[in-house]
C-alpha cells in the first residue's frame, strides 16, 4: 500500500536539475522513521539504491554513480526527505522511488538495499532527454 507520496519529477536536457520531495500520504499524522531514502527502477532492471539519510545521526549516503551530483535532505520530524539532483545524465532516466525505514540499525543495513526499509511510495518519473 502506498505510504509515502513522491513529487518533483518531469522533463529535463543533460545537465539540468530537479528537486524531488517525499511526504507521508497521511497529512496530520506523526510517525517514528529511523531512516528515510530514495531509490530508483527502470523497466527490467532491479530497484537500485540513490541516496539515503538517517535521522538519529544526520549521516547521509549517495551511490557512487549519483556523488557530486545528488544530495539527500530531510525533516525527520515532518518525515520529509528530498534529492537534490543536479547534473542529470540520460542515464538518470527511471522512475524514482521514495522509501522509510521503522528500524534501528547500522548505517549499512540502509545502503545495501531495498531490504531495510518497508514503507514506500509510488514513485515520480524522470526523464532526461535532449
Amino acid at each position: 500500500q502506498v505510504q509515502l507520496v513522491e513529487s518533483g519529477g518531469g522533463l529535463v536536457q543533460p545537465g539540468g536539475s530537479l528537486k524531488l520531495s517525499c511526504a507521508h500520504a497521511q497529512s496530520g499524522r506523526t510517525f517514528s522513521y529511523f531512516a528515510m531514502g530514495w531509490f530508483r527502477q527502470t523497466p527490467g532492471k532491479e530497484r537500485e539504491f540513490v541516496a539515503a539519510l538517517k535521522f538519529n545521526s544526520g549521516s547521509t549516503y549517495h551511490a557512487d554513480f549519483v556523488k557530486g551530483r545528488f544530495t539527500i535532505s530531510g525533516d525527520n520530524g515532518k518525515n520529509t526527505v528530498y534529492l537534490q539532483m543536479n547534473g542529470l545524465k540520460p542515464e538518470d532516466t527511471a522512475v524514482y522511488y521514495c522509501a522509510a525505514s521503522t528500524r534501528n540499525r547500522s548505517g549499512s543495513y540502509y545502503y545495501a538495499g531495498t531490504v531495510g526499509y518497508d514503507v514506500w511510495g509510488q514513485g515520480t518519473q524522470v526523464t532526461v532527454s535532449s
